[in-house]
């Protein structure tokens, strides 16, 4: 069976590595929260979408209201399925507002027309019923008659994508080594709360892409279209279709088809390396044999003087050489080919945890150090 490639990613900036949808030649899988499919796209709606209090029913009319129309210049984004736009409702009655005014949120509009749209669509919907501090919150939705759309906050900085590989770095300050630990932790708090969840939440696509970055660049999770709630303990989710982005899947699940809350930690375990090396999990432009990061970087994870040769050398002298060990050995761990072998996610935060500390004792020591102020100021 071939293969169907879609891209998430901002408008201005140059495809993400390629996302893939592919049958599996076995497997069954239950929808979340529907069973069937809806009218004009020959899908009739029998069950209902689980109940979060507080999430809003949107008018179609509302949010083109709040959008000016879907007008280009309020287009935030575009992926597979659709379209991201910016938008402004009232922060108190989440009522459309004169563009500028109120509350800024993101719209996101699916093609009605795809069948795998609307079930990306009601996974979201489902999915937004549960809230944390690292998952970007959804305030309503819209099915109104062929228009389906989602109403979430606007998260400002972008995404952690943007960050680490914008096209002109050279122009913007790179994200500091305690700003990249920092959205670390914070992903792995999300990536724990939809593992611990009640129904156990896997995520499937975890990529920088999807880590947005608020004004104080705490990590929020984003774009829940791939989510399953899953089985308990061990046990794996047979799915018939393969749904990710090439470089961040787990190999169990290429291979098989089987999905585990494990195999969400391989995808931690491939973002935590780009966020050392600033280097992309899939790049052709990389010499041959360094195009796949996993495959090149995991021999010098383990190795103290080869890793230094692969770490951004821009925030080289803004972390202790123990803390870019550790970082790279939880790295390692996350990317055992047995997902039996990789750590929870719960057990990845506290690594991180204890890695940040490290970098908090480092820099009391050189603050209490008997240093001109000029040469301490160069350390940070």
């Amino acid at each position: 069976m071939g293969l169907c490639f879609s891209f998430l990613r901002p408008t201005s900036a140059p495809p993400q590595s390629s996302s893939f949808n592919r049958p599996l030649s076995s497997g069954s899988t239950s929808t979340v929260g529907f069973s069937a499919t809806t009218s004009s796209a020959g899908r009739n709606l029998k069950d209902q979408i689980l109940e979060r209090p507080n999430l809003k029913v949107f008018a179609f009319i509302e949010l083109k209201a709040a959008t000016k129309s879907f007008k280009s210049d309020t287009l935030l984004g575009e992926y597979g399925f659709g379209k991201v736009y910016k938008g402004w409702l009232d922060e108190k009655t989440l009522c459309p507002c004169k563009a500028g005014f109120g509350m800024v949120v993101a719209i996101k509009k699916f093609n009605y027309e795809s069948t795998e749209a609307f079930q990306e669509w009601q996974s979201e919907v489902n999915l937004g019923r549960l809230s944390h501090p690292n998952l970007v919150k959804l305030l309503g939705y819209c099915w109104d008659e062929d228009e389906l759309l989602l109403v979430y906050e606007f998260i400002p900085n972008g995404s952690l994508e943007n960050h680490l590989f914008r096209r002109n770095p050279n122009n913007i300050e790179p994200l500091s080594w305690n700003t990249r630990i920092k959205i670390a932790i914070g992903a792995a708090r999300g990536l724990s709360f939809l593992h611990d969840s009640e129904q156990q939440a896997m995520y499937r696509d975890f990529k920088p892409s999807n880590i947005l970055l608020d004004g104080s660049y705490n990590a929020k999770i984003s774009d829940f279209g791939l989510d399953k709630l899953g089985p308990s303990g061990g046990q794996s989710h047979v799915t018939p279709r393969l749904m990710g982005t090439y470089g961040y899947a787990a190999p169990e699940y290429i291979a098989t088809g089987h999905l585990y809350v494990k195999s969400d930690v391989y995808g931690f375990g491939v973002v935590l390396l780009e966020i050392l090396t600033v280097m992309r999990a899939l790049d052709t432009k990389r010499p041959t044999g360094q195009q796949n990061l996993v495959e090149w970087v995991k021999p010098f994870l383990s190795n103290k003087k080869k890793l230094k040769g692969i770490m951004d050398g821009r925030i080289e002298g803004q972390y202790s050489p123990k803390a870019a060990v550790q970082a790279a050995a939880l790295s390692l761990k996350c990317l055992e080919n047995d997902p039996k072998q990789r750590p929870s996610m719960k057990e990845v935060l506290e690594s991180l945890e204890v890695i940040e500390a490290i970098q908090v004792k480092t820099k009391r020591s050189n603050n209490n150090s008997h240093q001109p102020p000029v040469l301490q100021a160069a350390r940070h």
